[in-house]
């Protein structure tokens, strides 16, 4: 049970940790680079998607495919999230009818 314990604070510091760095480090991208930095994470995204759904067909009992499938929806929205927002930002740097630069 210890064992359970230690492996579960010491998943949830790791955790934590990168979620500091992470927002640390979004947080600190220039303008210009929000969308390159955004599709490498809409690829990232795709990477985890697939990786779910081979989890989540792996035929592993009744508890990994439901997990598995809760990971594609997650999984599934966070691309179509992240390419949303790409495109949104995208037409931010598209010059409108009649706008004189």
């Amino acid at each position: 049970m210890t064992d359970l314990l230690e492996a579960l604070v010491y998943g949830l510091t790791i955790f934590t940790l990168a979620a500091f760095v992470g927002v640390e480090v979004i947080g600190r991208v220039p303008s210009l680079l929000h969308t390159p930095l955004m599709a490498a994470t809409n690829a990232i995204s795709g990477i985890s998607l697939v990786g779910s759904m081979v989890a989540a067909g792996a035929n592993r009992g009744p508890v990994a495919t439901a997990l598995g499938t809760i990971a594609v929806a997650a999984a599934s929205l966070n691309v179509v999230g992240g390419f949303v927002i790409t495109d949104r930002m995208l037409r931010m740097f598209k010059k409108r009818p009649g706008a004189k630069r």
